[in-house]
């Protein structure tokens, strides 16, 4: 294994790149701003402060969808830029680095391809190009000792996607992707508000309403002011939003995922179920920093609720400490190591 190392998280709503030894050196939306095809305007924080508000002729987009690469060319655009800034960052960024890139378990093989092609194809010549599933890198991130015969249950609930596992001995055991994450959560809430107050909001001011009044278990209600278009009159106006209204719109969707985790716990072996049960579970991701969402889990599964510290950087923490056990001769860390030995045409 190569000195110079790097993760990279490719999420829907965010990218980071980690370097070995350093920690993260970058964390930047997952976001482009594109004119006329081909001309880069924008990119990461810079081009999130562009979205729903650009002009026709700039297109400003996510790459990534669901937790896969939905669009190959804008991304690859976008990852060469994101590698040209870590370079003026970190030195020695250049060929002969392994690269470790995280990606969700429950996909295909020409889906990991496509993370693979990504950085083969970058300006930096890669030496190795290897891959490992996000539950694992998330649940180290968390400090878990996955790799000994004790069973964890990691819930995470990412932009787009969660995804529920089982883990054991340094593999998975179970897992489950469905489509439900923070995006969802603010369409709902957008949907929501437009019928019930004949106001149309943006995605912003939707994920605004969910991280400031939305609670997953509310215990007091309240109220923001919030602005958008009305549909009636067609003018710019603020109306106040109730959170004993929106809360149920969330809820509808929270539920679904522990519904997904409890399919989940019943086909779960039952000494790992034992070890579950003693431990709890184990929840990160951005969304998991939602109000009232432990409380919520815990009242559904009567089960101990963890919630990461940082939720948001939990996969990114796992490469980093997936590459020092790889470093130290953890053999059970080598083997949750995935390569690809070539691409696809």
């Amino acid at each position: 294994m190569s000195r110079r190392m790097y993760g990279i998280d490719l999420g829907t709503s965010q990218v980071k790149i980690l370097k070995k030894g350093v920690g993260v050196v970058l964390d930047q939306k997952n976001v482009i701003a594109i004119a006329n095809k081909n001309s880069i305007i924008a990119t990461g924080d810079d081009a999130y402060e562009m979205f729903e508000k650009a002009p026709a002729n700039i297109n400003v987009s996510y790459p990534v969808q669901f937790g896969v690469i939905a669009e190959i060319k804008y991304m690859q655009l976008l990852l060469n830029e994101f590698l040209k800034h870590t370079v003026s960052r970190t030195k020695g960024f250049g060929g002969g680095a392994d690269f470790l890139i995280a990606v969700p378990s429950d996909i295909t093989e020409v889906e990991k391809h496509s993370f693979h092609d990504l950085i083969a194809a970058s300006e930096v010549k890669a030496k190795n190009i290897l891959l490992v599933e996000k539950p694992i890198a998330a649940a180290l991130g968390m400090g878990l000792d996955i790799f000994h015969a004790n069973g964890v249950m990691v819930v995470d609930i990412g932009a787009a996607t969660t995804e529920i596992s089982i883990l054991s001995l340094g593999g998975i055991v179970l897992s489950k992707l469905i489509p439900i994450g923070g995006n969802r959560l603010d369409e709902s809430i957008k949907t929501f508000i437009k019928k019930r107050y004949n106001l149309v909001i943006g995605d912003k001011t939707a994920e605004y309403i969910k991280k400031e009044l939305v609670s997953a278990f509310p215990k007091e209600k309240e109220s923001l002011f919030a602005c958008g278009r009305n549909v009636v009159t067609g003018l710019p106006c603020e109306m106040e939003i109730y959170s004993s209204e929106v809360n149920e719109v969330v809820k509808e969707h929270l539920v679904t995922i522990i519904e997904s985790a409890r399919m989940i716990l019943e086909r779960t072996p039952p000494e790992i179920s034992a070890d579950i049960y003693r431990a709890g579970v184990y929840v990160t991701g951005g969304t998991a920093n939602l109000h009232g969402l432990a409380d919520l889990f815990h009242n559904e599964t009567d089960l101990k609720i963890n919630l990461a510290e940082d939720a948001e950087n939990t996969v990114a923490l796992g490469l980093g400490v997936l590459m020092k056990e790889m470093e130290s001769g953890n053999k059970l860390a080598n083997n949750v190591i995935h390569t690809i030995s070539k691409r696809r045409k």
